[in-house]
């Protein structure tokens, strides 16, 4: 035991392990590969149900069965989805027909990957459910426990979503909107129950034990018992396992007078996460949590003062030292961030997480815990609309060493060396503007079409048409509290790229398919100028005109020149649509839109064109792509946007047929993802970001 104690205590004990445990996490994680235990050919599951979300028509279930599986069942009416949740209950057998999907792969490059994500849960397969079946009998105590506090938390009228968010830890309910705003002013933390969350419990609990004179040995197993069911109530989720676990752990260390540090007890409550399971070194949870708490520990001499200052201190080391991963996931800081965690923290912390606790148990405070949150919302817009957010493009090694490698100077000599860090990020925020090359992408918006240039040194960006969907009116009964919206992913990418400044968007026609998303883009990203056909303007392109400098036909830099081809007015969008030839390192493409064949026609009349890329009209229908048209253009590469298992089957067996004749390879999105052309003097590089 003496022996031990003295290991633990030790750094060579952190140093051979933290060297075999990577090595543990290379094995496990990237040398081994899983495979599931279902066949994709299986059309039926079955398991337990552990997890739900109800949004709108869209039932989300994580089932155990063999492994788990995420399912998506989606109700046919409201009378449908009444019953199926009246019967609800985590702990039931359930039982589904329908068809396994693989998840994709993230399509347009440096966004979230679903595959990678569920993979790295052990999650293999998507099942696409069109019946389900309930068993409601049987299930266990622990879960009859988490039904009962679940329907309890589903009675309040105001406050669910956030007593969701601070008792169960599911952030699901709360309105896209608002929980956008609580993202970018960087206050997320605050609804991923955690160490501030466990404090407060564990002093309530050692509260009432103390007022009951229950002697202490006795009070700590009813707190572990306490902690290992909330533990299961949360779901064990990493920051709230964080949370009880170190607890536990410093509780053993202080009993048994062991005298190991608490970075090192840290270090071993670490160690046993990713021993047990090394993919946690993927969850952004995790990831953040252990991060922010070795930071603290080792920063705690520092962390002096009054209650604001050491919250002002705790609060500038947790930004500091997780900015890198914010930046590796979202290319994007709020500098106030600090200074909304100093008005934010203490108003949940102290008054709204203990409140939600006092309210589930005495539900008339519900009007008065609505008002708290009420405040807290009207608080966020605030911070929200007064943020100021530095784009910064994809991080690479040499910078995240070069930071933490500051983040040790400031530690060393105090933080009037935070400058350092800022000017890094500014200096690394210029890498953009140092790329001589330039690039094309043809990205992956579905059914959609979306074309992005990037000219060299990034003199100039233009994005052509945004993708988009066409929506139809809905029920309330069917109204999702939050949607997922293809241009997050474009948004994300530009950042990803340095792009703060949008300098032409084309929108070639009024179709949604082209411009649904432009609304949003211009929103997130400063638009300098707008191209639109020369029809009359719709009403979401009266819309876009407001927010951005309308130009005509041409757009002309030094790097690039841009002309429109067709001018023709008609009721029909398609054959107004803007036909685009451009030029840029002595290449040339020409982007049809929607244009058909009679506009075909009336190029190959008025020019005598050769390009290198053509971006093939109307997503390969045979309404376009003639095949006399693509002789007389005869491109190097032929480009089709369209959306996997479209209900229109884009593209047409001619438009293929056409192709295949003259010789003339091809790229389709539905089948590579988003296509990058890398444009380097004379030399041509092409990528693909495959599903």
């Amino acid at each position: 035991m003496p022996r031990l104690k003295i290991l633990l205590q030790s750094r060579f004990f952190i140093i051979a392990t933290s060297i075999l445990l990577i090595l543990y996490i290379l094995l496990f994680t990237k040398i081994i590969t899983y495979k599931s235990k279902y066949d994709i050919n299986d059309t039926s599951l079955s398991g337990l149900l552990t997890s739900y979300n109800i949004n709108g028509d869209k039932l989300s279930l994580t089932i155990k069965g063999k492994e788990d599986i995420v399912a998506n069942f989606y109700f046919q009416s409201e009378k449908e989805k009444d019953k199926i949740t009246s019967i609800l209950a985590l702990g039931s057998k359930v039982y589904l027909t329908g068809n396994f999907t693989k998840p994709l792969n993230n399509t347009i490059p440096n966004t979230f990957n679903y595959q990678k994500y569920l993979y790295n849960k052990k999650i293999y397969y998507v099942f696409n459910a069109s019946s389900i079946n309930i068993n409601s009998k049987n299930i266990s105590i622990f879960y009859k426990i988490k039904n009962i506090i679940l329907k309890k938390v589903n009675t309040y009228e105001d406050t669910t979503d956030y007593m969701q968010a601070f008792i169960l830890g599911n952030k699901n309910y709360i309105a896209s909107p608002t929980y956008d705003a609580f993202k970018n002013n960087g206050v997320t933390h605050l609804f991923a129950v955690s160490g501030m969350h466990v404090s407060f419990l564990i002093l309530a609990l050692n509260t009432i034990f103390h007022k009951l004179k229950i002697k202490e040995n006795i009070g700590n197993f009813l707190i572990a018992s306490f902690l290992f069911f909330y533990m299961f109530l949360i779901g064990f989720t990493p920051s709230v396992i964080r949370a009880s676990l170190l607890y536990l752990a410093l509780l053993i260390n202080k009993k048994f007078n062991l005298n190991i540090p608490s970075f090192n007890v840290l270090y071993l409550v670490f160690l046993m996460f990713l021993l047990l399971n090394p993919f946690y070194i993927y969850d952004l949870g995790f990831i953040y949590s252990f991060l922010t708490s070795f930071s603290l520990i080792i920063f705690s001499k520092k962390i002096t003062g009054n209650y604001f200052t050491k919250l002002l201190k705790v609060s500038t080391i947790a930004f500091l030292v997780s900015t890198p991963i914010t930046l590796l996931n979202f290319y994007e800081f709020n500098l106030f961030t600090i200074f909304n965690n100093l008005i934010i923290v203490p108003l949940v912390s102290l008054i709204l997480f203990p409140l939600t606790l006092i309210t589930f148990i005495i539900p008339f405070l519900e009007p008065l815990l609505n008002i708290g949150f009420n405040l807290l919302e009207f608080i966020n817009n605030i911070c929200n609309n007064l943020s100021i957010n530095i784009v910064v493009p994809k991080l690479n090694i040499i910078f995240l060493i070069i930071y933490y490698l500051l983040i040790y100077l400031i530690y060393t000599k105090g933080f009037k060396y935070t400058f350092s860090i800022f000017l890094l990020i500014f200096s690394y925020k210029l890498m953009p503007y140092l790329d001589s090359n330039s690039y094309i992408y043809f990205l992956d918006v579905g059914q959609g079409d979306s074309s992005l240039i990037i000219t060299s040194h990034q003199k100039d960006v233009i994005l052509i048409d945004t993708g988009g969907k066409i929506t139809y009116e809905k029920e309330p009964w069917q109204e999702r509290n939050k949607e997922f919206n293809l241009s997050t992913n474009i948004i994300t990418f530009l950042k990803s790229r340095g792009v703060t400044k949008i300098d032409l968007l084309v929108l070639t026609h009024g179709d949604l398919d082209h411009l649904g998303y432009a609304e949003y883009i211009i929103k997130s990203i400063k638009t300098k100028n707008i191209m639109l056909n020369n029809n009359e303007l719709n009403e979401k392109e009266t819309n876009l005109v407001n927010k951005a400098h309308l130009i005509k036909n041409n757009y002309q830099s030094k790097s690039i020149n841009l002309t429109n081809l067709n001018y023709v007015i008609s009721k029909d969008e398609n054959t107004s649509s803007l036909v685009l030839y451009i030029t840029l390192k002595n290449r040339k493409l020409l982007i049809m839109g929607d244009a058909p064949k009679e506009i075909e026609q009336n190029i190959m009349a008025k020019y005598q064109l050769q390009v290198d890329y053509l971006k093939l009209g109307h997503h390969g229908s045979n309404t376009s792509s003639a095949y006399e048209f693509l002789k007389n253009i005869n491109p190097q590469y032929s480009i089709i946007s369209s959306g996997r298992n479209n209900r229109y089957n884009h593209p047409s067996p001619e438009t293929i047929s056409n192709l295949t004749k003259l010789n003339l390879p091809y790229f389709n999105t539905q089948d590579t993802g988003t296509i990058e052309f890398i444009l380097k003097n004379s030399q041509e590089k092409i990528k693909f970001y495959y599903p």
